[in-house]
């Protein structure tokens, strides 16, 4: 049996293949683009308001994550990651920028519950809660991109989806 191999880490590969999008925010707050490196680190690309769109110039290979302002995540065409599609021209040959919809995924009862009581309770007060350690635990528990990245590049070398 021919030993499979592990896909590449979560980061941009190469330059190659140019393709154009248009990130449209359907969601309630603004979101933060963010392309992935050479290197895998998170680069961003501003923040794009409720209901605006950002057209991008960008590559085939080049992965996209995004998020809200308090660091939550953002879904781009209902994935934590997004990875272009092959370039589309129009007609004449201007390239046809196609729409990618940044959306907020469907919570979880505890992921939206640790959400608004993280924006409700200071975090120096998460200790005074009467409820159990593993829920103090999840509270004290911040969005971090870069753990995210680390999360999500992990999943990949073990699911071997590219």
């Amino acid at each position: 049996m021919a030993e499979q191999e592990a896909p590449a880490p979560l980061k941009s590969l190469n330059s190659y293949d140019p393709t154009y999008i248009s990130f449209i925010n359907k969601s309630r707050r603004n979101a933060e683009a963010w392309w992935l490196d050479f290197a895998g680190k998170p680069v961003s690309y501003g923040a794009i308001q409720p209901r605006k769109s950002l057209k991008m110039n960008t590559f085939l290979t080049h992965p996209w994550i995004f998020r809200a302002s308090d660091g939550s995540k953002l879904l781009a065409n209902l994935s934590e990651v997004y990875f272009p599609t092959p370039a589309q021209y129009e007609e004449y040959g201007y390239p046809r920028y196609l729409p990618v919809n940044v959306t907020a995924p469907v919570y979880s009862l505890q992921e939206y519950c640790t959400r608004l009581i993280r924006s409700m309770v200071r975090k120096e007060d998460i200790g005074k809660l009467e409820i159990p350690e593993g829920l103090r635990k999840d509270l004290r528990l911040e969005p971090d991109l870069l753990r995210d990245v680390q999360i999500l590049s992990a999943k990949r070398s073990v699911n071997g989806s590219n």
